[in-house]
């Protein structure tokens, strides 16, 4: 019998791309999918459009309006809420711009039974639309502690069984203010997994076609204005202050490792440099990450 997946797709003014990739995703083999659809209220037709191409589809549900969310992760919380998870094998995340593979799901689960995990991610192939294409690498070895400081790779490339699922949707309906203020529901969901026990396998092969235009809100870091831009993030932006709040949503606030470092204060900034190998999983980024706590206690504590 094929699994039964949930797939929570976060839409807004996402008319110009969004038919393609339920396509894609109605396309998938070897699994049964029912897509639903959370609306950040557009601006484009999103819903209109939606509501009369997909009438009477059992594989589409589209959820009513609850007001702006301001952004995707906000949305995608609202999914993981409102959705009831019990009928389901796996839960997806999908974007409203990209074309999946026909066997990204049927691999997933594959992997996934392979690994004995609970959840499933994977490297990406970005395109642009004159024709560019270039692997996105997020497969490289996990840290002990890379889930406080990032995700584990697209979220849109998530895949999560209905345990692990189930447990976070308990944890976004009784921290639902908490969890709102977080930037990235995909950080926080891998964060959960593996500060609670949970596997997660990381696909070196591709899932899927990540679409990159001007109109993504999160989308391929590379090169040196992507590295100067993190940079300003952890030094500038609050990135720490995220890893504070997502450790704390994940009772991991009164861990060794969290109060060597918490206060964002010069002496934890120190500690938490010589950290730096197993904050994050790319080599480069290991460096990033050492410098930019040097860095802040070279300028001053953490500003906000």
């Amino acid at each position: 019998m094929n699994n039964k997946i949930a797939i929570l797709l976060a839409a807004y003014n996402g008319r110009f791309y969004i038919e393609e990739q339920i396509e894609s995703i109605l396309n998938q083999i070897k699994v049964n999918v029912t897509i639903f659809i959370s609306i950040d209220p557009s601006s484009d037709g999103t819903r209109e459009f939606l509501e009369v191409k997909y009438k009477g589809s059992e594989a589409i549900v589209i959820l009513e309006d609850v007001g702006s969310f301001g952004g995707a992760a906000k949305n995608f919380f609202r999914l993981i809420k409102d959705v009831d998870f019990s009928p389901f094998d796996f839960i997806a995340f999908a974007d409203q711009d990209d074309i999946w593979y026909t066997d990204k799901l049927s691999r997933a689960i594959e992997k996934i039974k392979e690994a004995k995990s609970d959840g499933y991610s994977s490297n990406v192939l970005a395109f642009w639309e004159g024709g560019k294409t270039r692997v996105i690498e997020k497969s490289q070895p996990q840290c002990k502690y890379d889930y406080l400081f990032e995700a584990a790779g697209p979220g849109c490339t998530y895949v999560m069984t209905g345990l692990l699922a189930k447990q976070i949707k308990q944890v976004v309906v009784k921290q639902w203010n908490e969890v709102n203020d977080l930037w990235l529901h995909d950080w926080f969901c891998y964060a959960y997994a593996r500060a609670n026990g949970f596997k997660w396998a990381i696909d070196e092969s591709p899932s899927m076609l990540y679409r990159q235009h001007a109109s993504n809100q999160v989308g391929v870091n590379k090169g040196w204005k992507a590295f100067a831009y993190r940079l300003k993030k952890i030094l500038y932006g609050g990135a720490l202050e995220q890893s504070v709040s997502i450790a704390s949503i994940i009772g991991m606030q009164d861990h060794s490792f969290i109060t060597k470092w918490s206060n964002l204060k010069k002496d934890g900034l120190f500690k938490l440099a010589f950290y730096a190998p197993m904050c994050r999983r790319k080599k480069q980024e290991k460096v990033l990450f050492f410098f930019a706590c040097i860095l802040m206690v070279v300028l001053g504590e953490k500003k906000s």
